[in-house]
């Protein structure tokens, strides 16, 4: 009998690969990618005259909604399970960041 934890460790395993080996190559850190992003959507959404403030964190749980919509049409997708684990690990890293940050909330 397998041993029922194995699939779960095994996706942590690689999303912890992605998102602190192969991402980071490409994209640098996700506070800085997920900075980005949020200037971005706030430009967006503003020329768009809508309100704006996006913050890093704001972006990964957006991602993670997106990833929860894809899962809704195709629910063994893994590759979608191991973004939405990769992405609350990348937001976890912007909490921090954000907590830490100078005039951050206590």
């Amino acid at each position: 009998m397998t041993d029922p934890t194995t699939a779960r460790q095994q996706l942590l395993r690689d999303a912890m690969h992605i998102t602190s080996v192969d991402r980071n190559r490409a994209y640098g850190s996700p506070e800085d990618n997920f900075r980005n992003i949020a200037n971005l959507w706030n430009a967006y959404f503003g020329a768009q005259g809508k309100p704006a403030g996006c913050t890093p964190c704001d972006v990964a749980n957006l991602m993670i909604l997106m990833k929860v919509a894809r899962l809704s049409t195709n629910l063994g997708h893994r590759d979608s399970l191991l973004d939405i684990a990769g992405y609350a690990a990348c937001g976890a890293d912007c909490q921090e960041a954000m907590s830490a940050a100078p005039g951050a909330p206590e």
